[in-house]
């Protein structure tokens, strides 16, 4: 473990074991990980409030029931990692590589998630309160009765995602996709869905956004459907 001491922070730039981490939680230490190489790590369990994970390999790595308010992602590869039940309070992920990771029952209270992939992941039972999402590829992602509501989402591809139950009253998408994505009992009252993609969405279907706005050329694609030319 090469580690480097800054005024505030202790740096960690090299091979770090599970014994290491647990040194470190103990002497309350705020850490900042840096380029390490962590895949398929046990980090599960552990007091990571307030770190930092900056460029790491975390990939396959396990948080699940980690304690991580405030702690910060960035530009980090975390392919098929699980923070089941992690504690995520304030987190931020900035950029990197999060597809098919495993988020089911996490705390996302007021966290933020941008300029990020995160294909397949998995929001399932997740409380996502005050969750920011910007910038983000969810495709075919899992996020069933998430609570959009009154949130601005921007550039997120919620492409073929199961949304099923998710509220989205008094939402604005701009540059988003809901492209094939499962709407089923959604809610889209006052909902701002002019920046948004429909494609794939069949007029039968289009009583799921009761009472959202849509552009002339969002309803000309659906009323085409019966034929219909609207000028």
């Amino acid at each position: 473990m090469h580690v480097m001491s800054t005024p505030n922070d202790t740096v960690i730039t090299q091979a770090i074991t599970r014994d290491d981490l647990e040194k470190l939680c103990r002497a309350g230490k705020t850490v900042v990980l840096s380029g390490c190489d962590m895949p398929a790590m046990d980090l599960s369990r552990l007091d990571l409030s307030g770190w930092g994970f900056d460029h790491c390999n975390l990939t396959g790595a396990s948080f699940d029931g980690a304690r991580l308010e405030d702690a910060v992602f960035t530009k980090c590869r975390v392919a098929g990692a699980r923070f089941v039940g992690a504690d995520l309070l304030d987190a931020a992920i900035e950029g990197g590589d999060f597809s098919n990771t495993n988020f089911r029952r996490a705390t996302l209270t007021s966290a933020s998630i941008k300029r990020c992939k995160m294909t397949g992941a998995d929001f399932s039972e997740a409380q996502p309160i005050g969750l920011e999402f910007e910038e983000v590829l969810l495709f075919l992602a899992t996020l069933p009765k998430f609570s959009f509501r009154k949130a601005v989402l921007r550039q997120v591809d919620f492409g073929e995602a199961d949304l099923r139950g998710c509220d989205f009253r008094d939402a604005v998408f701009e540059d988003c996709s809901l492209r094939g994505a499962d709407l089923t009992n959604c809610r889209f009252e006052n909902a701002d869905l002019r920046g948004a993609d429909l494609g794939g969405i069949k007029l039968v279907d289009a009583r799921r956004f009761k009472g959202a706005v849509i552009s002339k050329r969002q309803a000309a694609d659906l009323l085409g459907q019966l034929g219909l030319n609207v000028r």
